[in-house]
């Protein structure tokens, strides 16, 4: 998977609550939907890649589930995290 650190760490500068915070739920979620983002991409083109788009469906749920706890724990941080990654589509 081509997902450069530079990204990854512009994704994780954009969520993070303070300077050490790389696995909050907040952040593991939006680096999901960025892993998501690509793989969706990848798929217009690898129509059969059924093996990647097994992982595919694995991230989505762990995403899910992450953002059912988030919803769960802090609604406000919920919803200023759905609108940050513009799931509602």
């Amino acid at each position: 998977m081509v997902f450069l650190k530079e990204r990854k760490t512009e994704v994780i500068d954009s969520f993070r609550a303070h300077s050490k915070d790389t696995g909050s739920a907040v952040v593991q979620a939006a680096l999901l939907t960025e892993r998501i983002n690509y793989l969706t991409g990848h798929f217009k083109t690898h129509k059969k890649d059924f093996h990647s788009r097994r992982g595919l469906l694995m991230m989505i749920g762990k995403r899910r589930r992450l953002l059912a706890y988030l919803k769960k724990n802090d609604l406000q941080k919920y919803q200023e995290t759905i609108s940050k990654l513009d799931l509602r589509k």
